[in-house]
């Protein structure tokens, strides 16, 4: 067992069963809903549901971690290095329901620079499983702080979740997304910085990043 936003070593036997197990399940679920097996819609969803959760949804707690590849930086860059736009697609812990939205990332490079599309492929190891969304923000910089020992590294998320809009909340709530972020090194002590970042990353500085 492990925590919904944690990842644990399995073998493919082991993950054929775990969908075999989990199809029996969801068809009892839709019998508890009292939705027809008969109905041709309906009847291959629960093998459907369960190669869904388990390959592609959650697959992110079965996979091992991507490879990070590092190159030297042999022009000594100082300056911020950023990838925006990577998308995010995960799952919300709370209600099973999806977050969607964006994340930025952005570092000075120490000693090594990172392959572009790795930055990618972190962002959705560490989406496709149960999240919160602040828990998703700090895995995301630990794991590439560890990996990379940038100067300084920050991570800014920005989501919908559909457990909100879902769920009948009164209002625009189909407009509200959340925002989080994580600082590293350089991004956690100077706030001019911060600012920087944040202007590159296309958002609007708020009063408190500038003081």
């Amino acid at each position: 067992m492990a925590d919904a936003n944690g990842n644990i070593a399995i073998t493919t036997a082991e993950l054929a069963q775990m969908e075999q197990e989990l199809e029996q399940h969801f068809a009892a679920i839709m019998s508890i809903l009292r939705i027809d097996p008969a109905d041709p819609n309906s009847a291959d969803t629960p093998k459907r549901l369960a190669r869904m959760w388990i390959r592609e949804l959650f697959r992110g707690r079965y996979e091992p971690p991507p490879r990070c590849t590092l190159f030297p930086n042999r022009r000594k860059v100082h300056g911020l290095v950023m990838s925006r736009g990577i998308e995010v697609r995960s799952i919300c812990s709370h209600h099973w329901q999806p977050i969607i939205g964006q994340c930025v990332i952005g570092y000075i490079p120490g000693d090594f620079i990172i392959g572009l599309s790795k930055l990618n492929r972190v962002v959705e190891w560490f989406s496709r499983r149960g999240q919160v969304q602040e828990e998703l923000t700090e895995q995301i910089a630990d794991f590439l702080q560890q990996k990379l020992q940038p100067k300084a590294l920050g991570i800014v998320v920005v989501c919908r979740h559909y457990c909100v809009i879902l769920r009948g909340v009164e209002g625009d709530e189909e407009q509200a997304v959340m925002v989080t972020t994580a600082w590293r090194g350089k991004l956690s002590e100077d706030a001019q910085l911060r600012e920087e970042f944040l202007r590159l990353a296309g958002m609007e500085v708020p009063d408190y990043v500038k003081r």
